[in-house]
């Protein structure tokens, strides 16, 4: 219960950041709602095509494309109030990565993954559903730029095993390893932390 609470959660925050990006794009009902959907079930639809767990979670429990359905609305409803949040769509992207970094290593582990697969696979499952909201919206999906984003995942990933040799509940080690992608990705922003650039000019 602890970990499907934490997925829809995840859920709610990628799909108001699909929102916000489909509305900074001007697109119509049908068009925000479909951006919201993948950004916010893409990268768990990659994730169970890759360990073999289909059909993939939104196909198998209506919860979350019905999550999804309400989320849009109420984000619709209140896009005045978010837009006087400043920086909006930052905020909720990446929450939306670190709650779903941890769902993915988890869903690793069921699957009886390496650590290291684990990671990949929560980079994989935060990162590519704005991937995919990226390039439908003609933008360099985030992951390719300079910012610390799947490394903030990675990093976060890494955390997480390494809190579990301390001898602190379970349920704690998954709330600190979210917070560290949370925290890591905030302050690469705040203070201007990049990747190094392998172009000379």
């Amino acid at each position: 219960m602890f970990y499907f609470a934490t997925d829809i959660l995840g859920t709610i925050a990628f799909a108001i950041s699909g929102v916000l990006v489909a509305m900074e794009k001007k697109l119509d009902l049908f068009g925000v709602l479909i951006i919201a959907f993948v950004t916010a079930i893409g990268g768990g639809t990659l994730r169970d095509l890759l360990i073999g767990n289909t059909p993939v979670v939104w196909m198998r429990d209506s919860v979350y494309v019905i999550t999804i359905v309400i989320t849009v609305i109420v984000a619709i409803l209140f896009a005045k109030q978010l837009k006087y949040l400043r920086k909006s769509l930052f905020l909720f992207d990446t929450i939306g990565i670190g709650l779903y970094t941890l769902v993915g290593v988890e869903k690793g582990l069921e699957a009886q993954l390496l650590p290291i697969m684990c990671i990949a696979l929560g980079t994989i499952t935060a990162s590519f559903g704005g991937v995919i909201r990226d390039i439908l919206c003609n933008e360099i999906p985030v992951i390719f730029r300079k910012e610390i984003y799947a490394t903030a995942c990675i990093l976060g990933g890494v955390s997480y095993f390494l809190l579990n040799k301390l001898p602190i509940p379970p349920n704690y080690a998954f709330i600190i390893a979210i917070f560290v992608v949370i925290l890591l990705r905030i302050l690469a922003v705040k203070f201007n932390i990049r990747l190094p650039n392998i172009y000379r000019n």
